[in-house]
């Protein structure tokens, strides 16, 4: 009997892959797809192994492993994903906008429906943690505490403030050469670091940063980095520039925020940062044909398009869930992973065992949010098909398959998009 129900459910997977695959257009390029669910789930399993909640007395702070054990500077090269995102998000938006002119849909209805469709799923969010906190403050539990749960919960947003910003400025960024940002970037921490500039100049980067891979997802959608050349140039440029940044110049080597160090590379963001994400764009450029190819099988696209479809509430509630899973564990007690200081490998071991925890705590957010998500995916930039139907519903198949394709330099004409 459990052979059979094991064989049901596989079946059943396969049947609903296979819907999926269906009412996916042929020219789509599901590699964009791909590279957006792993920047996502970057983001989300690096905050979820690099932050910690540890007790001082009646007060919660954050901590990281990376304070205690240095050395795990490189788990944070593989999860610090923003990069990957900003090129993604660089390259729909300009492909989007695009389409949009070519089919006379004015700048206006454009942009409204791409930023309706980031803030509708952050009104959720808003909303709850304002209840919490007037609740937590009300039944007298510490400022600091509150403010420490309030910041982690509410940290994710502060990319979104960015990315609406370059979405909004996306018709003068189509065209900007990336090595523009990047100067912008790089005199703003020579002023800082070699000219004892003030810190507060550092701020600057927190547009400019993020708009160089922005830039080269524009690049992306112009056709100028289809060769792999290209995709091997940033990679290595990338990699050699951020190691004499770190090795020579006194950069960290952490490329996340570590609470009690003086300079983070993301907190303002630093140059190294940014050179960092340069070679993760690479990567990425250079792994699109091996994406391709992998989102060929039916069950790993099914599972890239679930994704993306709510990539808004799985990013804006982990933070949620696992503060949520650490304060439901006090009631067993003081639990090894959850509210021990992260200072030894002991810790990153249990923490491991708590992250399936934290991803079922996440479903039943995204289970009660994902409305929020859904309500703002309609409108004029959202290329629609009724190829199909997922779960028996054909608009739901419309928005899991809203259509990229490859890049080219004949973009607007060629294809539908995000």
């Amino acid at each position: 009997m459990p052979d059979i129900g094991v064989r049901a459910v596989r079946e059943g997977v396969r049947r609903g892959a296979g819907r999926i695959g269906a009412a996916t257009p042929p020219g789509r390029d599901r590699a964009v797809d791909a590279l957006r669910a792993a920047a996502v789930l970057g983001v989300v399993l690096g905050h979820w192994l690099v932050t910690a909640l540890v007790s001082d007395g009646r007060t919660l702070r954050t901590a990281s492993p990376l304070q205690h054990m240095p050395w795990l500077a490189p788990v944070s090269w593989m999860l610090q994903t923003l990069a990957v995102f900003f090129l993604v998000g660089g390259h729909v938006a300009t492909r989007g906008h695009a389409s949009a002119r070519a089919r006379g849909v004015p700048y206006h209805r454009w942009l409204t429906d791409r930023l309706s469709r980031l803030f509708k799923p952050v009104a959720a969010v808003l909303g709850l943690w304002t209840v919490t906190a007037a609740l937590l403050l009300l039944s007298g539990t510490e400022y600091g505490t509150v403010r420490t749960l309030v910041k982690l919960a509410l940290s994710p947003m502060w990319f979104l403030l960015v990315f609406a910003c370059l979405t909004a400025a996306t018709p003068l960024l189509a065209r900007l050469n990336p090595l523009w940002p990047l100067a912008v970037v790089l005199h703003v921490d020579l002023l800082r670091f070699g000219l004892g500039g003030p810190s507060w100049l550092g701020w600057v980067n927190v547009v400019a940063a993020w708009t160089v891979p922005y830039t080269l997802g524009a690049a992306w959608t112009r056709g100028e980095l289809e060769g792999r050349r290209a995709g091997w140039a940033l990679l290595a440029g990338g990699a050699a520039v951020t190691a004499v940044l770190v090795a020579g110049a006194g950069y960290p080597a952490a490329m996340v925020g570590v609470p009690g160090r003086n300079l983070s590379n993301l907190y303002p963001p630093t140059l190294a940062v940014v050179t960092f994400g340069l070679a993760q764009c690479g990567a990425a450029l250079l792994l699109r044909e091996r994406l391709r190819h992998a989102m060929r099988r039916p069950v790993a696209w099914a599972a890239v398009a679930l994704v993306n479809l709510s990539a808004m509430t799985v990013f804006l509630w982990h933070q949620t869930a696992m503060m949520a899973t650490t304060a439901t564990g006090l009631l067993a007690g003081r639990l090894a992973g959850l509210h021990t200081p992260p200072d030894g490998l002991g810790w990153v071991g249990s923490r491991l065992l708590w992250l399936p925890v934290f991803t079922s705590v996440l479903a039943v957010c995204w289970a009660a949010f994902r409305f929020f998500e859904r309500s703002g995916a309609g409108g004029t930039g959202a290329g629609r098909t009724g190829a199909g139907r997922v779960g028996g519903r054909r608009e739901r198949a419309s928005r899991v398959v809203r259509a990229h394709r490859p890049s080219g330099r004949d973009t607007a004409a060629r294809a539908r998009h995000v």
